[in-house]
């Protein structure tokens, strides 16, 4: 082959073929593949091109570990996503939706983490001018922030080798570009050399190296998938309807990916919040409970909060059922209305079915079906559930309530939060808990505290 050949490469996974295809064999996608030049390059070349972070090889038990490897980005909400801090070296990509505050958190923690050595902001899309303007904003310490906007790989590579800074912050992978690949800035073969030869020169001169990634319209990070396996952690940043903001990790090798971060926007940037229920809870009286309401308790890593879940049915106005849930997986909401209609009797073929969480939360645990399930049966029979009941459980297609796991810190965590009745599954024996088998049993628990109240 001489001169440049020509390949075609998926944007989703990143795989290459000969020709345009309509349909990626590899994972599926649409349209997904684009013209990519490749330049050949000779052996040497390529070996040399290679970076070594370390000939010697040593026994595991020999390896020497500095005991100043994590330390804290300055953001407690931050540092719980990441698994108690920042690790160095790593490499992680953040991404989320254009203007959900990705930028502003990174500034944030590189301000912070100012005090644990230098730090180096590399801005492809923003003016210095403009960074120092939104750094004015957010009353930060503007000193010890180093600026850099030159966006191609080489001179960035000089400059961190120059600088020798312990973070580094990238905004954003998509503008980088390296002379060694014959395509836009952008394009996935760039994203794919740039964020590999960058996460090699964070392991070879200890930094901890931030990416921040754009995303599609499906919400997924932009570029092929191979860049996500390239790097040590990967956190997504969510927004909800009141502008709470929420910080998940979707894959990370120093910590736990269960935990969640949660912000809230304010003029001075991104605030941790301290106590996320105030947020997930809506304050109501005695008397002022209206049908469709339950609480229930969720664990998100090593926190336990309340939320609110919200159903409404209404007749169906296209002739056939159709369930609107964005908050919870719309799978679960049709299941939990099956086992609803088989065990519990409750006809609702013929509704709409609209679901909701307090707060723009998205919930993905099991425990919450027993909630879920109340709400559905307090929604459509226009029952009021009892204003100091909090319920959680998993449902069997056979109607039961199954157990769930982290039953004492659920009930303390309610208890705490004002609620004195613990509807739980029968098959866990814990003490304060109102004990149900089947939903059945648990509509007529529910009904009768109603009637007592």
């Amino acid at each position: 082959m001489k001169g440049n050949a020509v390949v075609y490469v998926c944007s989703e996974c990143g795989r290459e073929e000969t020709k345009w295809m309509g349909r990626c064999p590899s994972c599926g996608s649409w349209n997904s593949f684009v013209e990519e030049k490749v330049v050949q390059t000779s052996k040497d070349r390529t070996q040399a091109a290679m970076p070594v972070i370390d000939k010697a090889m040593k026994k595991l038990s020999e390896v020497e570990v500095d005991k100043s490897f994590r330390f804290s980005s300055g953001i407690s909400e931050l540092d719980r996503v990441l698994g108690g801090g920042i690790m160095r070296p790593s490499s992680v990509l953040v991404g989320g939706e254009p203007g959900i505050g990705k930028s502003t958190i990174m500034l944030q923690m590189v301000s912070a983490a100012a005090a644990h050595g230098k730090v180096l902001y590399v801005s492809g899309e923003e003016s210095p001018s403009q960074v120092k303007l939104r750094a004015e904003r957010l009353k930060l310490d503007l000193e010890n922030i180093n600026i850099f906007c030159d966006t191609r790989l080489e001179a960035l590579s000089e400059a961190v080798e120059e600088l020798r800074p312990a973070v580094v912050v990238v905004d954003s992978l998509q503008t980088l570009s390296t002379a060694t690949v014959p395509s836009i800035a952008g394009s996935p073969n760039q994203m794919r050399a740039c964020c590999y030869a960058l996460s090699m020169l964070a392991k070879t001169n200890d930094i901890a190296l931030f990416l921040i990634g754009h995303v599609t319209k499906e919400g997924t990070l932009a570029g092929p998938k191979i860049v996500e396996h390239l790097v040590d952690t990967v956190l997504y940043f969510e927004s909800s309807d009141n502008g709470v903001r929420f910080l998940r990790a979707a894959k990370n090798r120093f910590g736990s990916v269960d935990e969640i971060g949660i912000f809230q926007m304010e003029e001075e940037g991104l605030k941790p919040v301290k106590d996320p229920s105030e947020f997930f809870i809506s304050s109501r009286k005695e008397n002022d409970m209206p049908p469709g309401i339950a609480y229930t308790a969720v664990v998100e890593g090593s926190r336990t909060f309340l939320v609110e879940i919200q159903a409404l049915t209404v007749p169906a106005k296209s002739g056939f059922s159709r369930v609107y849930s964005d908050r919870v997986d719309t799978a679960r909401v049709n299941r939990v209305s099956a086992i609803l209609e088989r065990h519990a009797g409750l006809h609702l073929s013929d509704q709409d079915i609209y679901i909701n969480v307090a707060g723009g939360m998205k919930i993905n645990e099991v425990s919450i079906e027993l909630a879920l399930a109340l709400a559905l049966w307090s929604a459509r029979t226009e029952t009021v559930l009892p204003l100091d009941m909090v319920s959680f459980g998993e449902l069997s297609l056979a109607g039961e309530v199954r157990p769930v796991s982290f039953l004492e810190k659920r009930i303390k965590t309610s208890s705490e939060m004002g609620f004195s009745t613990h509807l739980a599954p029968y098959a866990q024996k814990a003490k304060d808990i109102t004990a149900c088998r089947n939903i059945k049993q648990a509509i007529m628990i529910s009904r009768g505290i109603s009637k007592d109240n």
